[in-house]
């Protein structure tokens, strides 16, 4: 095990020290101890190497807002001791550190396996509203239902330690740890890049998960060049937990077979490993030979207007999206007609992108400003959706009590009490737990 500083990750090594690495990347909400069942077995091939996300399973609280930093950390910690090439092996979250691994240091890994993962996990929105709960109520909502979440019913009626263990992990993560990282998912995807993973990769999703089930699997399937499918039966989201033999198998043969070798820089080659002539298992599918089933193409490129400054609609569009949600700009763009189009682009692109964006002040801040410009004008139909967007910047609801208090005295307590009364109902609505 280790001591972390704020810039590495927590982490322990199991298995000979001269064998080739293998890192086990936890999901959201576990610890390393979700990967006890696999331990065993895959250190008789591997030295495993497991981390705990920041704030998980007693690891210091020093928070990662994207997956590129959670990246950086875990490579300075391979940097820190000596690991340079590796095997990697991500459940949901994990998965999503394995890809952006395979994307942005293609040379450290050597083969990957991606398991309940997604190129994009559901929804901004829907992550956001978790950590809008989370800063609420705690992690109490988010413990209390994660075992629907990662198992079958039938799994959970018989196992009821191990379903109180996924509970108690998740209820003592740190909850600003877990606020960060539903952030990171929330800005995750990698759709579009998918088909620049350029190592051997095992795609992995239990029958009955119904967060990253077989539907997203086949997606990463039909996007990564080089990448089988295994489907799991009778497992839902958590499938190392809830089928652990199946899994250790799973892996233990894709490792095996599909090792990709390094780059010898001073040849400027990639040796080409021979193909396996070990028959395949039924439940292992190759790689379709059909193209994708939808392509995402790159966003289209916007003007740069004259002087040579970038044009601000695309930050605009961005920042627009991640502070009132993904749902309510739909909605506004696709009500847009001939008349009230310009319009819709006028706000993206100087309210959001040229205000909105500038680093003066932090998004709180200009939630701040923004709630108490709104009572000052009475323009309480926005302060909904403006105190929605409060509560996913960051604010609590006794802040955004606060505020409007102290707008009650500038702009008047009429306009304070509509405001209180719009609020409040909001609060209740993003707040509430869903059962």
């Amino acid at each position: 095990m280790s001591e972390t500083p704020p810039n590495t990750l927590q982490y322990r090594f199991d298995g000979p020290e001269d064998a080739p690495v293998l890192i086990l990347g936890p999901s959201l909400g576990t610890t390393w101890h979700m990967w006890d069942r696999q331990v065993p077995e895959l250190s008789k091939h591997w030295r495993i190497f497991r981390f705990d996300m920041p704030g998980h399973g007693g690891a210091p609280a020093y928070p990662s807002g994207s997956v590129t930093e959670l990246a950086r950390r875990l490579l300075v910690t391979l940097d820190g001791l000596g690991v340079q090439r590796f095997g990697f092996a991500g459940c949901a979250f994990g998965g999503a550190l394995g890809m952006e691994l395979a994307l942005r240091h293609p040379e450290r890994i050597a083969s990957l396996a991606l398991i309940a993962a997604s190129p994009r996990f559901g929804t901004a929105d829907e992550f956001r509203q978790r950590g809008v709960i989370v800063r609420t109520n705690g992690l109490d909502p988010m413990a209390r239902t994660s075992p629907e979440r990662w198992f079958t019913s039938g799994f959970a009626a018989a196992q009821p330690a191990i379903t109180e263990w996924a509970v108690q992990m998740v209820r003592t993560t740190d909850p600003g740890c877990y606020i960060a990282a539903c952030e990171a998912l929330a800005a995750f995807d990698v759709r579009a890049e998918l088909g620049r993973i350029g190592v051997p990769t095992l795609v992995l999703a239990g029958s009955d998960d119904q967060v990253t089930g077989p539907a997203e699997a086949r997606t990463l399937v039909a996007g990564i060049p080089d990448a089988r499918l295994a489907v799991v039966p009778g497992a839902s989201h958590l499938v190392p937990v809830e089928q652990p033999a199946a899994v250790t198998d799973l892996l233990v043969r894709h490792f095996s077979t599909a090792w990709q070798p390094a780059f010898d820089s001073s040849t400027g080659q990639m040796a080409i490993p021979a193909i396996s002539a070990a028959p395949v298992k039924p439940v292992l599918a190759p790689p379709p030979s059909t193209a994708p089933v939808a392509e995402i193409g790159p966003a289209a490129a916007q003007p740069v207007p004259l002087g040579g400054r970038p044009d601000p609609y695309d930050a605009g569009i961005k920042v627009r999206r991640e502070v009132l949600g993904d749902a309510h700009v739909d909605r506004a763009l696709a009500s847009a007609d001939e008349f009230s189009g310009d319009f819709q682009e006028f706000v993206t692109r100087y309210a959001w992108g040229e205000i909105w964006d500038r680093p003066g002040l932090d998004r709180r801040s200009r939630s701040c400003v923004t709630l108490t410009a709104l009572v000052a004008g009475g323009h309480f139909d926005e302060l909904a959706f403006h105190t929605r967007a409060a509560l996913r910047n960051g604010l609590t609801p006794v802040e955004i009590r606060e505020v409007l208090l102290q707008a009650a005295v500038y702009c008047g307590v009429p306009a304070a009490n509509s405001a209180f009364k719009v609020a409040q109902q909001v609060i209740r609505e993003e707040t509430t737990p869903q059962e």
